[in-house]
C-alpha cells in the first residue's frame, strides 16, 4: 500500500436501548444498554467500523461522540497510515498532555480504541481479508466462548437460557451479599450438569479479607476462575496473598491500562486469565500485542466485552488471531445493540463462536432495527 491510507471522513453513533430488567454488578447497576459505533472512510472510499467503550458513567455513549467529533478527529485528518497501528500511537501521543489536562484518561483511551478498530477493519476490508485472517494468516473460524453476565440470583433462568443456546461454560457475578453469593453459588454448582464448567466474577467488589474469606469458603468448589475479587488497582501484596491461597486461576485485566501495566501484570503471575478489552484500552494494536505476551508467557488469553454487536465481532477475530485456549465472553442478557447485528443463537456451535466469512469484522452497515435508539450523531469530514 504505497500511498498509505488518508481518512476523509468519520462518523460516531451514540445508542442508547431500553431493558426490561436492568444489569446488576457489585459497583453499579446498567439501567439500559448504551453504545457508541464509529465509522472511518478513507479517500477511496474503503470503510471501517469500531465500537468506542459507553457502559460508564451513564452519560457515556453521548459524550464519547462529543469527545471523537471535537478534541480527537481532527488529530486523524493530516496524515497518511501506512499500517492500521499507527493511528493508536499518533492519537495516545498527541493527546497525552490534554487528557492529562482533563483528567479523562479513560474516555480519550476508550475513543482512541474505537478508532484503532475502525482502522484495523478498513485495512483488512481493503486487502479482501477477514480481520483475523489479516492478522494472522492461520487464525481458526471458530473459537470458544462461554455464556456471561448471568447474576448469581438469576443463574438458574440465565443458565437455561445460555444451554439452550449452546453453551457450557458459564461466568457468574457475585459481589453482592457474600453470604446468600455462597450459598447460591453451591447451588448452582449441585445442579450443574456434568460436562458444564462455572467462573465467577466479583467485579472489584471485595477487599482482601473478604476475598480470602470467599476463597476459603470455595476451595471445594472447580471454579474455571475467579474474576477480579480486589481492586484492579489494590496492592501487589493483596493479589499476591490471594493468589497464594487460590485453589483455582484468578482472572483479570479489563480494568488493566497500557503496555506497562500489563508487563507488570504478567511479570508478578498473580493473574493466571488475561482479559484486556479492546474498547476500553487499546484496541486491537494494544491488545494483540498484550493477548500475544499472554500467551507466550503460559497465561491464558480471554477478551472481556460487554458492550454492542460491533466490539463483540472484533473482539471474536482478535481471539482467533491471538490463539490459544481462551474463550470469547457473550454477554447472555438481553441487548438490542448486539441482537440487531446477530442472533447469538445462530453464531454458536460446539461451545463456540462462529466468526464471520465477509471481510474485515462483517459489518457493512448499521442495521436498521438501531434508528429508534439513535440518541446523537456527528459526522467530521477532513
Amino acid at each position: 500500500m504505497t500511498g498509505g491510507v488518508s481518512i476523509a471522513r468519520i462518523e460516531a453513533f451514540a445508542f442508547r436501548s431500553p431493558i426490561e430488567k436492568p444489569v446488576a454488578t457489585s459497583f453499579g447497576v446498567m439501567r439500559n444498554r448504551p453504545a457508541t459505533f464509529v465509522r472511518v472512510e478513507d479517500q477511496d472510499g474503503t470503510f471501517g467500523w469500531g465500537e468506542i467503550f459507553a457502559n460508564w458513567p451513564a452519560a457515556a455513549a453521548e459524550h464519547r461522540v462529543n469527545l471523537l467529533a471535537q478534541d480527537i478527529a481532527p488529530l486523524v485528518f493530516d496524515r497518511s497510515f501506512f499500517r492500521p497501528g499507527e493511528l493508536f500511537e499518533v492519537l495516545t501521543a498527541r493527546t497525552h498532555i490534554v487528557a492529562l489536562q482533563s483528567g479523562e484518561w479513560g474516555p480519550f483511551r476508550q475513543v482512541i480504541a474505537g478508532l484503532d478498530i475502525a482502522l484495523w477493519d478498513l485495512f483488512a476490508r481493503k486487502n479482501g481479508q477477514t480481520l483475523r485472517h489479516f492478522m494472522t494468516q492461520d487464525a481458526a473460524d471458530l473459537v470458544p466462548a462461554y455464556a456471561s453476565g448471568i447474576h448469581i440470583k438469576d443463574a438458574p433462568a440465565l443458565m437455561q437460557k445460555a444451554r439452550d443456546i449452546g453453551f457450557d461454560t458459564f461466568k457468574v457475578k457475585v459481589g453482592f451479599d457474600r453470604k446468600d453469593d455462597l450459598k447460591r453459588l453451591n447451588e448452582v454448582f449441585e445442579t450443574k450438569l456434568a460436562a458444564e464448567t462455572i467462573a465467577a466474577d466479583a467485579n472489584q467488589g471485595w477487599d482482601r479479607g473478604a476475598a480470602l474469606d470467599f476463597i476459603t469458603h470455595t476451595r471445594s468448589l472447580p471454579l474455571l476462575w475467579l474474576e477480579e475479587p480486589i481492586k484492579a488497582d489494590a496492592a501487589q501484596a493483596d493479589w499476591a496473598a490471594l493468589a497464594e491461597v487460590s485453589p483455582y486461576p484468578l482472572a483479570g485485566g479489563e480494568n488493566l491500562v497500557g503496555f506497562v501495566e500489563f508487563d507488570k501484570a504478567i511479570n508478578e503471575a498473580h493473574l493466571s486469565v488475561f482479559q484486556p478489552d479492546i474498547i476500553k484500552w487499546g484496541g486491537l494494536t494494544g491488545c494483540l500485542s498484550v493477548g500475544q505476551s499472554a500467551i507466550k508467557a503460559g497465561l491464558r488469553y480471554c477478551p472481556h466485552f460487554l458492550g454492542g454487536g460491533i466490539g463483540l465481532q472484533a473482539s471474536a477475530n482478535l481471539l482467533a488471531a491471538v490463539g490459544g485456549d481462551g474463550l470469547l465472553e457473550v454477554d447472555v442478557n438481553p441487548n438490542p445493540l448486539r441482537d440487531a447485528f446477530m442472533q447469538t443463537e445462530t453464531y454458536v456451535a460446539d461451545n463456540g463462536w462462529q466468526c464471520n466469512e465477509v471481510p474485515g469484522i462483517g459489518v457493512t452497515a448499521l442495521p436498521e432495527a438501531l434508528a429508534p435508539y439513535l440518541t446523537h450523531r456527528a459526522e467530521i469530514l477532513s
